[in-house]
């Protein structure tokens, strides 16, 4: 059964998975609510402001050549007024009508912010379509193309949106004031427009010069100590929220309350980033794009706190540091990292074109902070992000109060605390298994139902794909389905999920995973692995990869009585296969070159290929957030009687 976000039924679950503690936090909240929809809080008055977090001299002649060209390509067609945000095209974003949905041609309505419903797509339209454009980082891009180029018309378009965003959103008007992630990016987003276009002669009218600049500043940052994500959805939600305060109290640090903002956001940033993270350096929501979203946070926040010369406690870099080292552990030999758990292509801070890849650009950074170390996969992409974030950011070794840390001496393959395991083989052979917890605090919010489920790749090639996540709010069958059991190359029973969920965001049940064997050295390499999902019964699966012939294989195991099976196995969207009987013959193109495999099924099921099913969703693959396509699903049904295992064998050409 789907629960809708926002029914009686759901916030009754919801509810049920909150402590003492949050719910006082939220009661506070709602009376604070009631409060300021008579009588908002007064921005003091403020004169002689200045903005002086600029970059250090020389440091836009370190852009790389082509980093800049990518960037200006992209400045010019957002100039022209073209974006693309979630599958959907736009070619209004020379005036953009900050309340509208493209996708669903729907208007959020106005009022005051906690009064919209923006959780219901029937009257206020896809709030991401909405949400995204207004985190303005296709402005800090315009600023960049400006930073670089010193062309005028990047910066006047710059303005021009945010005067006219500034005059469409005034304080808790609309629904642009809902969400503490969105104030605590756009804060991020502003005081990079406000750097990145120095030396602009009117960049100071704009920002601490402008009345109307310096009220939607301070109430961003007011609203954002006011209602703070709070206890089961101190989430990646609470990282953006403490990073944009902190940035904007560092840069700027114009009002009486600055330097309380400054330091609240700072305690809060480094508890949460402890809270969010996982000791071996993986985030602990086990969905690897807001692993990436953290990192990015939590590395622009350091930088705000060097430039201010604001002392940071020792732990931010090191879990900065940890962070960045799992991330160069996981990725493939394309650097691609994990497609686990939920995935909305959110980004901290958007500095660079078309082309730059997000995660060699995240790798790029961490060297030039951290300094990379042996075993990390070579780098060879450039970006405009990292030189100018380490402009800012103090290199570790030179930072006397950071703590000597004792890195992985080879690249590490088991991360016990996660559950997450990489088998690696030669021609590019990358398997991640999952065998962690559900998700992270008492909701799990961006956990998907995929305990023991694999992840295989040939090359870079997704062969035993993730199929990813699609959508958030608003097409429940959609969301459902890319989270669900069914959804993830692992084994369903009885036609239920492994986990329980409460709704789009909320699960009432979760599976228990634990790892039994993890050997990742040697000619074969070995995961044992078993879940509680389904009591009285037990799911077991072993992987197994032998590099000398190439091969997987995986069985699976249900102890306990005799239950109804699906074992699905979701091919990426470059694969073709050709499924006869109990053997899948796989092709596909790499780089011009025709490569296979064959993938061996259980015989003890029945086997059928699905592709692009609706009626429910099969065999679909979801590139980005909003984004899908057919792909091909083997999925064999049959029953476990607690006596026999099911082997699966993958084997590789060539």
């Amino acid at each position: 059964m789907t629960v809708s976000s926002g029914s009686a039924a759901w916030y009754l679950r919801r509810l049920s998975r909150m402590g003492p503690r949050e719910i006082g936090g939220r009661v506070g909240d709602t009376v604070r609510r009631r409060r300021w929809r008579s009588a908002l809080p007064d921005c003091p008055d403020v004169t002689g402001a200045r903005f002086t977090a600029v970059l250090p001299a020389g440091t836009l002649a370190t852009v790389p050549p082509d980093a800049a060209e990518r960037l200006v390509a992209a400045a010019d067609r957002l100039l022209a007024g073209h974006a693309e945000y979630f599958g959907v095209v736009r070619d209004d974003l020379t005036g953009p009508d900050w309340w509208y949905d493209p996708k669903t041609g729907r208007r959020a309505p106005g009022g005051y912010a906690f009064d919209v419903p923006y959780r219901d797509e029937e009257a206020a339209g896809d709030i991401k379509q909405i949400w995204e454009p207004s985190r303005h980082q296709y402005l800090t891009v315009l600023a960049a193309a400006y930073a670089v180029t010193r062309d005028e018309r990047y910066a006047e378009r710059v303005a021009g949106h945010l005067r006219s965003w500034w005059a469409a959103n005034p304080p808790l008007h609309g629904v642009h004031w809902i969400s503490g992630i969105e104030l605590g990016i756009r804060l991020l987003s502003w005081v990079w427009i406000r750097r990145l276009l120095d030396g602009w002669p009117g960049a100071a009218g704009l920002f601490e010069g402008n009345p109307v600049a310096v009220r939607q500043v301070w109430y961003h940052q007011r609203w954002l100590a006011a209602f703070p994500s709070r206890g089961s959805s101190a989430n990646n939600h609470v990282i953006a929220e403490t990073a944009g305060q902190f940035a904007a109290a560092c840069a700027f640090d114009w009002f009486p309350a600055s330097a309380r903002w400054r330091a609240d956001a700072l305690r809060s940033l480094e508890r949460n980033l402890r809270g969010n993270t996982f000791h071996s350096g993986l985030n602990r929501e086990l969905a690897t794009e807001y692993h990436g979203l953290v990192l990015e946070l939590g590395l622009a926040a350091l930088a705000e706190a060097d430039a201010a010369g604001v002392p940071v406690p020792a732990t931010v870099r090191l879990v900065l540091l940890r962070m960045t080292d799992a991330l160069a552990a996981v990725v493939d030999d394309r650097l691609r990292p994990p497609r686990q758990g939920d995935a909305d292509d959110g980004h901290g801070l958007v500095l660079d074109g078309a082309g730059t890849d997000r995660w060699a650009s995240l790798l790029a950074t961490g060297d030039a902070v951290f300094g990379r170390l042996p075993w990390w996969p070579e780098v060879t992409g450039t970006d405009v992000r990292t030189p100018l974030l380490a402009a800012l950011v103090r290199p570790y070794a030179k930072v006397a109060s950071a703590p000597a840390v004792s890195r992985w001496a080879s690249r590490p393959a088991h991360f016990a605390d996660a559950g997450l395991t990489v088998l690696r083989g030669p021609g590019g052979i990358w398997c991640r298994c999952d065998g962690g917890p559900h998700g992270f605090l008492s909701i799990a919010a961006h956990a998907h139902a995929d305990a023991l489920s694999v992840e295989v790749r040939h090359d870079g090639v997704d062969v035993l794909a993730d199929p990813g996540t699609f959508c958030y709010h608003g097409q429940p069958e959609w969301r459902q389905y890319f989270r669900s059991t069914l959804g993830h190359n692992t084994l369903e029973l009885d036609g239920a999920d492994q986990s329980v969920s409460g709704g789009p965001f909320l699960w009432t049940r979760q599976a228990r995973s634990r790892v039994l064997v993890a050997e990742t050295g040697g000619e074969v390499a070995r995961w044992w692995a078993e879940h509680d999902g389904y009591q009285p019964s037990v799911h077991r699966r072993r992987v197994e990869l032998t590099a000398a012939r190439q091969e997987l294989r995986v069985v699976d195991e249900v102890r306990g009585p005799r239950r109804a099976v699906r074992l699905a196995f979701h091919l990426g969207p470059a694969i073709s296969a050709d499924l006869v009987g109990n053997r899948a013959a796989l092709t596909w193109t790499r780089n011009g070159e025709e490569r296979s495999a064959v993938l061996d099924l259980p015989g003890e099921l029945t086997w059928r290929a699905h592709r692009g099913e609706t009626g429910p969703p099969l065999g679909w693959y979801s590139p980005g957030f909003g984004r899908k396509e057919p792909s091909t699903t083997l999925v064999g049904t049959g029953f476990a009687d607690g006596t026999q295992g099911f082997t699966t064998v993958l084997g590789f050409h060539g």
